[in-house]
Formats: C-alpha cells, structure tokens, sequence
C-alpha cells in the first residue's frame, strides 16, 4: 500500500476550517462578537506560532454547541450543513481536487489527516472524497454533544504521527516506516514530525518556517492556490 496523506487547512483549503466554523457562529448569533473573535484570532496566532494548548483550545471551540441546550446536537448538524454550503463549498478548489485525483488515480490509499475537530472536519472529508479521516476525536455526552474534552491522542504535532501508525495497525498495516511510499503533504511548521517521518514531504502553501525547512533540506514545495 501507497499512503497519500493530507493536511486540510490552508494545504487543500485556502482557509482554516476551525477558525472559520468559530467566525460563522458569530455570524448566526450563537456568540457574542468581540469578544469571541479576540479569543478565536488569539488561538489562531498561537496555532500558527506553534504554541497552541491543543486541550485549551478544543474546550473553547466547542463551547458554543455545548451552550445550546437541549437539542444541540440536531442544532450544531443544521448549522454545519449551512456552514459546508457557505463557506466550505465555494472553498473547494479545482486544483485541490486535481491533486487528489492524481493520487487516486495512482492507485494510492489516501488519507486526510488533520489537527481540526472531527465534528467540523469529517462533512469536510467527505465532500473531498476522503475514505479515511483523522481528525481531533471528541468525548461526547450521552446525547452526542462534545464534552469539551478530546478522546484518546489528538491529531497534532506529534500525535499526527502516533494517530497514522495507530490506523495502520487498525488497518493490518505495516509500521509507517515500513510502507514503501508515502506522501504528506502540508503547509505548516506543526506538521513538521510527520512529513519527516514520510517518503515523500511535500510543502504545501507552505508558512514561512515551513518554507525555510524546506528549502534547507530540498523538499518539493508545491503553491497549490494562487492566492
């Protein structure tokens, strides 16, 4: 088996899709809008300087489904199909799909791996095809509304690598570094631990240190938006 194995935000999006889904609450009323959005942009800046408490941070953004009350779960599905309309869809570019066409196309197993919540991420997965999807799992309560807390290892730093060798296992694979080619492509510093321990690192959009690593170690670096 061939792995293909993809970031989401700003590698195959040209957004972030958790800090989106924080933006869109604001936008339908379920948050209060300064406020909100100082915290949301503070994390973001602490994701992108590779400071992020990732257990912090789950708690904050899943509060505003945890604060709907009684029917939250059917509320938060009805609100993310809008979200997936508005903002995810128009998103959606044909040089993403072109990418992962090829690597379908190549007979590769592809997999989306990615430091955003399951809830916000696996419609996502599902409008670009992907058959397979690691993302931050949530502890749910008994009616299915996120706790706050994240199960098992969440998909980030590290736990990127842990969270593929345990699907391998899972899958009856060989270790990661025991499959014969393996791509990763990615755009941030964060994913740094996994794309070196791939076949194939590919930077992707990459962020400026990202860039630099790259560039230091002759990584293809692929701009797959233009803007």
């Amino acid at each position: 088996m061939n792995l293909a194995l993809f970031d989401l935000d700003h590698t195959l999006l040209p957004l972030d899709s958790d800090h989106a889904w924080g933006q869109f609450t604001v936008g339908i009323g379920w948050r209060e809008p300064v406020a909100f959005a100082e915290a949301n942009d503070r994390f973001y800046s602490q994701y992108k300087a590779g400071t992020l408490d990732i257990v912090e941070y789950v708690a904050f953004a899943t509060q505003s489904i945890r604060d709907l009350g009684a029917d939250a779960a059917a509320t938060a599905a009805q609100a993310h199909a809008q979200f997936m309309t508005q903002v995810i869809q128009p998103a959606i570019r044909p040089e993403a799909l072109a990418l992962l066409a090829r690597h379908r196309a190549a007979g590769d197993t592809l997999l989306l791996v990615t430091a955003t919540n399951a809830f916000v991420t696996a419609p996502i997965a599902k409008a670009l095809g992907f058959a397979h999807l690691i993302a931050v799992d949530l502890v749910l309560d008994p009616v299915g509304v996120p706790t706050g807390e994240i199960k098992g290892t969440p998909s980030f730093r590290e736990g990127k690598v842990t969270r593929v060798e345990q699907w391998l296992l899972a899958q009856g694979e060989p270790p990661l570094s025991e499959v014969p080619k393996s791509t990763f492509y990615s755009d941030s510093i964060n994913d740094l631990p996994l794309l070196e321990r791939v076949t194939h690192p590919v930077a992707t959009n990459p962020d400026p240190r990202l860039r630099a690593v790259a560039n230091e170690r002759n990584w293809p670096l692929l701009e797959l938006f233009n803007d």
